[in-house]
Parts: C-alpha cells; sequence; structure tokens
C-alpha cells in the first residue's frame, strides 16, 4: 500500500475528526475524546499554510501531523511537532512517511534547527519512530498529562538539523 503525504485542507476536517475520535488514538494524544467537526474545521482554517501534514492511503487520511512554531524571535529556529495514526494503521508505515515529510520540510524549507515533541513514556512504538529519525529524549515530565483519570509521564524529545544550513558570506571580487 503506498502512502501519500500532502498539505491538510479544508475537506479534511471530517477524517482528522474521525482519527482523533478513535479510542487508540486521543489516549496518546492532549486532545479530549469527542472533537467537534466545528473544532476540525476551525482549526484548518487557521493552518493554511502547509504546515498540517495529512498522509493518505487509497484515498482515506489515516494520520497527520503538524508543525507548530511560536512568534517570539528568540525560538524561530525552533518548532513543536506533533503525530497521529488512525488506529487501524499503526505499524504501517504512516507515521514514518508522515515524519519523513515534516523533517524535509523543517530543514529544507523552514529553515528550522530544532524539532520538538512530547510522548508518553509507555508509547514505546511512538519512542522506537523517533529515535529512528534522529530524536533523543532530553527529558522526563512527571505527571504531564491526565489519561483515564491517572496521571502519567511524557519524554521531552528533539531532535536537531544534522547539517544546518549556513549563510554564505558574499564573494566581492578582487581588483
Amino acid at each position: 500500500m503506498k502512502i501519500t503525504v500532502r498539505g491538510a485542507e479544508p475537506g479534511d476536517a471530517e477524517a482528522l475528526q474521525r482519527i482523533f475520535m478513535d479510542p487508540r488514538v486521543y489516549p496518546n494524544t492532549l486532545q479530549l475524546p469527542h472533537p467537534s467537526l466545528e473544532f476540525w474545521r476551525k482549526r484548518l482554517e487557521s493552518h493554511s499554510d502547509g504546515r498540517l501534514l495529512v498522509a493518505l492511503a487509497d484515498g482515506e487520511v489515516v494520520g497527520n501531523c503538524g508543525i507548530h512554531t511560536v512568534a517570539n524571535p528568540r525560538r524561530a529556529h525552533a518548532a513543536t511537532i506533533g503525530i497521529v495514526v488512525h488506529g487501524n494503521w499503526h505499524g504501517r508505515g504512516v507515521g514514518t512517511a508522515l515524519l519523513v515529510e515534516a523533517i524535509d520540510l523543517a530543514d529544507n524549507w523552514l529553515h528550522l534547527l530544532r524539532l520538538e515533541l512530547t510522548v508518553f513514556t509507555d508509547n514505546e512504538a511512538a519512542v522506537k519512530l523517533y529515535r529512528k529519525f534522529g530524536f533523543a529524549i532530553e527529558g522526563t515530565h512527571v505527571g504531564q498529562a491526565l489519561r483515564a483519570g491517572r496521571f502519567v509521564d511524557c519524554y521531552s524529545m528533539a531532535r536537531f538539523h544534522p547539517n544546518p544550513p549556513l549563510i554564505q558570506p558574499i564573494q566581492t571580487p578582487t581588483p
């Protein structure tokens, strides 16, 4: 099965709502269960800059990845990412396809040096995937989030651009 990745579009709202309603998905996110369709419509409207990606299999949206920057100029080199994959598609290459595209976007088009994420410490498959792409655990947030009535820990992970682009000095011709 070929998985393709493209920028999210307004028509993807229902598919994203369906993914985030999957009981195998939302416990591993910081989202609440039962997101409204209106929530996803508004979110897609506010992310029309190509930093919200979707993965498709047979034309069906099966996952998404967002790259989120902050307005602080001192953090302009960094962004957080978040990935979700529909439960029916776990372990089938969707997360890999999304990360390949997100990292290409971050490294080659957005001039980002650092990608950051948080992941629940018990989400071993996700941690393994992130490590495969060069993310390292930088710390543990104890009791980071409430999940199903219990406080759970998250890892803070980050990846640095392996070959940061350098500013090339202007070559002035010698007389």
